[in-house]
């Protein structure tokens, strides 16, 4: 008598559906920490750019304002971010005594949504407002 060779499809399916509920519990902390991931990038950019706000502060007497701040200082965001956030510096105009606040939007419908928008200023206080409130980073 021959004895039949392989799997049969009652294992197949077992695997299978093993295979399925590993994936369905590892998914979303993956999500998650690609998230964490991008947020965490964001912060480093928006410190570069704080510390490049604080250099031209000494050289021009004023902050680096308006929609082209990030190209007066020579800086562009990392264009894998470019998805997720926009990053603004505000007030358009100069102020007396010069400030500056660089705020990072998340992208509507984005992954990143959950996490809510970063912000920065000159006094060096770092923000993330989300669902829950504002807290700091």
């Amino acid at each position: 008598m021959k004895r039949a060779r392989g799997f049969s499809l009652i294992e197949l399916m077992i695997v299978v559906a093993v295979i399925g509920i590993l994936v369905a519990i590892a998914y979303p902390s993956y999500q998650n920490q690609l998230r964490k991931g991008r947020r965490a990038e964001a912060q480093s950019f928006m410190m570069e750019v704080a510390n490049k706000q604080q250099q031209y502060l000494l050289d021009a007497r004023t902050y680096a304002l308006g929609g082209g701040a990030l190209a007066t200082l020579g800086v562009a965001p990392p264009s894998d971010l470019a998805n997720f956030y926009t990053f603004t510096v505000t007030p358009a105009a100069p102020t007396v005594p010069p400030m500056f606040t660089l705020t990072a939007t998340v992208t509507s419908g984005s992954q990143q949504a959950p996490d809510g928008n970063l912000a920065i200023d000159n006094t060096g206080l770092k923000t993330r407002t989300d669902a829950s409130g504002t807290h700091n980073w």
